[in-house]
Formats: C-alpha cells, sequence, structure tokens
C-alpha cells in the first residue's frame, strides 16, 4: 500500500459554528481520491480547509508530513509548496493572456529569469493541450479550455498533490470526458496524487481510485471507500440513493418521532 500523502486527523470544520465533526480520512501517495456528496454537505468547506484558506475548529492536518495549521510558518509554507490547486470557477485573470496567468506562480514563487519561466508555463500549456492558445485571453476560449488552462496554472510549480474544486462543473458530457482523460493521464505521466471534489457520477467513476462521501443531515462522512464497491454495497440508504441517483425518502411520521 502506498504511504498516505495527506492525512486529517479528527477535523471539525467550519465557519465558527461546525459544518463537519470528526472526520478523518488519509489520500495515498498516487492515487486520485474524490470527496463526493450532496449541496451543502461540506465539500467545499473541507477543502478550503485542507488547503489553508481556512483554519480548523479542531483536529489536524498534515500534507507530507507537514502540518497547514498549528506550527510554525515555515511548516506551514512547506506544506503548501506540496501542491497545486484549480479551483471551480478557473480563477484566471481576465486582463492576462494564458502564458501569463500560468507565469503568475513562477514570478511569485520562483527566481527563474523571465525566459525560462515562459519556456516553463508553455511547457505546462501543451500538457493540457493549449500551448497553441498561449496567447489568448480566457474570455477567447470555451469554458472546458478555462479549466485546463487552470490545470496548466496548478501545476506551475510542479507540486507533488493536485487539488480540483468542481473540475467539471458547468461542462458538457463530452468536454467533461476529456478533462476526465486529462486528469487520468496527469497522474499516470506526472505521478502525482490528485484529490477531486465533486458531485458528478460519471467523472467519479471514470477517475476515483476511492471516495469519502460526506453528508449534510449527519454532519460528516457516510462512507468512504471504492465507488464501485459503495455503489454494488451501499452502508446506507443515503449512500445507495446518491449513488442510484434516486431522491432521499421521507421520513415518515413515526420516523421523525422515534
Amino acid at each position: 500500500m502506498n504511504q498516505a500523502v495527506i492525512t486529517v486527523t479528527d477535523l471539525t470544520a467550519g465557519y465558527g459554528k461546525p459544518i463537519l465533526n470528526h472526520v478523518s480520512f488519509e489520500v495515498r501517495e498516487g492515487e486520485i481520491f474524490v470527496i463526493l456528496g450532496g449541496s451543502g454537505c461540506g465539500k467545499s468547506t473541507i477543502l478550503k480547509h485542507i488547503i489553508g484558506l481556512q483554519p480548523p475548529l479542531s483536529g489536524e492536518i498534515r500534507i507530507l508530513g507537514d502540518r497547514i495549521f498549528g506550527g510554525d510558518a515555515a511548516e506551514a509554507q512547506r506544506a503548501r509548496r506540496h501542491f497545486g490547486v484549480m479551483y471551480q470557477s478557473g480563477a484566471l485573470f481576465g486582463s492576462m493572456t494564458l502564458l501569463e496567468n500560468v507565469c503568475v506562480p513562477l514570478e511569485s514563487f520562483t527566481a527563474l529569469p523571465p525566459d525560462a519561466r515562459r519556456l516553463l508555463a508553455l511547457m505546462k500549456l501543451e500538457q493540457v493541450g493549449l500551448k497553441e492558445y498561449a496567447t489568448f485571453f480566457p474570455a477567447e476560449i470555451s469554458g472546458g479550455m478555462r479549466k485546463r488552462a487552470a490545470i496548466a496554472r496548478s501545476l506551475a510549480l510542479s507540486p507533488q498533490i493536485l487539488f480540483l474544486d468542481e473540475p467539471s462543473a458547468g461542462l458538457d458530457p463530452i468536454t467533461s470526458a476529456e478533462l476526465d482523460r486529462l486528469i487520468l493521464r496527469l497522474r499516470d505521466e506526472q505521478r502525482m496524487t490528485v484529490v477531486m471534489v465533486t458531485h458528478e457520477l460519471p467523472s467519479i467513476y471514470a477517475v476515483a481510485d476511492r471516495c469519502v462521501m460526506l453528508d449534510r443531515e449527519a454532519a460528516g462522512m457516510i462512507a468512504t471507500g471504492v465507488p464501485a464497491e459503495l455503489w454494488d454495497n451501499p452502508p446506507s440508504e443515503k449512500v445507495r440513493a446518491f449513488f442510484n441517483r434516486e431522491p432521499e425518502r421521507k421520513k415518515t411520521t413515526d420516523e421523525v418521532m422515534k
């Protein structure tokens, strides 16, 4: 079994008030790990905590052994250098070309000269199939291409771990499937670990090695494992309904009173 590169231990997450309680899981080296669940279950919340945008109410997060919170500034900085992030919206700078967007982290975190930054940025765009669009602005390309450009920028510093927040959101099925293939290729060619937040079943089945399912009512985890196994042998009615895309059954009056 590959070593754990991310460990989440007894995490309580939220914004003053807990949204998720006592969540624990590991992400192993080289796997595609999916955080899934319905709307409002805390998927984006837990991602913000793992990547250091929001401190936990309690518990611990370690990335390749380094604490994202709870240690000194140097340890937190090391933790952040281990990963790249593609946000749901892409978060590209509209006034910059794709090449300039990918150069941003290189300008901020390396001492490379301009020519070297440009060459490396072109290589990252080539990895996602966008080298010929390097001089285009985000508004001049499709939504799927913007997602790929955002992935290229997240790869600029050659991270060991890639976080993807709802990468298929707003994409048609064909473009979404193309993005799934890109994610698999990057994992295999770059030997990366990928953590993806999504509720899209086709993408979950296409790319996930393992997953954890969150639930709003439970305020935490309700399942973890291989997607196909959770589909075949769901541990609860909620898990079965999610993987079969069925609406949640309303409780009867007797059940509510118990």
